[in-house]
């Protein structure tokens, strides 16, 4: 059985899922792929603890603090290649951006591989189920374009200006 809770943020309420002890997913309202990891029955259920300190860790993020994304147990959905994406994604600094192209490079290093496709990558990042904690919104275009985020390009803006990221040479493309 999965749990939900919803909670509201600066950028729109979210919607927190559970398995009752791992937080499994954190989405916005009308994201793209919401809920797209779950098959099973959904029950609200607002007291679950990891939903208490999900809640605590979100308000702490959104009032300026770098809480640590291993404060949570968090688990989730999704094939090894895409596991292995969010993996990184949790590595990346608080006020830092990467691209899709860096990823896969470090995925092509880690596999023994000559090449991996940036868009491979980019498709595992925007099926991310966990948004803002494992923080997709900070991968960019190659060229310093914001692109690809399944929240809407006006919430990654305003995570990484949250973050302080210097947004001077990034852009929203035109098409």
């Amino acid at each position: 059985m999965i749990y939900k809770t919803t909670c509201s943020s600066p950028i729109g309420n979210l919607t927190l899922a559970g398995d009752g002890e791992n937080l499994t997913g954190c989405w916005l309202d009308g994201q793209k792929y919401f809920a797209a990891s779950i098959h099973e029955e959904i029950v609200k259920n607002d007291s679950l603890e990891i939903f208490v300190k999900t809640k605590s860790w979100l308000t702490r993020y959104f009032t300026g603090k770098r809480p640590e994304i291993s404060e949570l147990r968090l688990a989730p959905a999704g094939t090894d290649f895409r596991q292995e994406v969010w993996k990184i994604l949790c590595k990346i600094p608080y006020g830092e951006v990467t691209t899709y192209a860096e990823i896969a490079e470090k995925i092509a290093k880690q596999k023994g591989l000559e090449r991996m496709s940036a868009q491979a990558v980019g498709s595992a990042v925007g099926h991310n189920p966990i948004s803002i904690i494992i923080p997709c919104h900070r991968v960019i275009g190659k060229n310093g374009s914001l692109t690809g985020y399944a929240g809407g390009i006006e919430n990654k803006i305003n995570l990484l200006k949250l973050e302080k990221v210097d947004m001077t040479s990034l852009f929203i493309p035109k098409n």
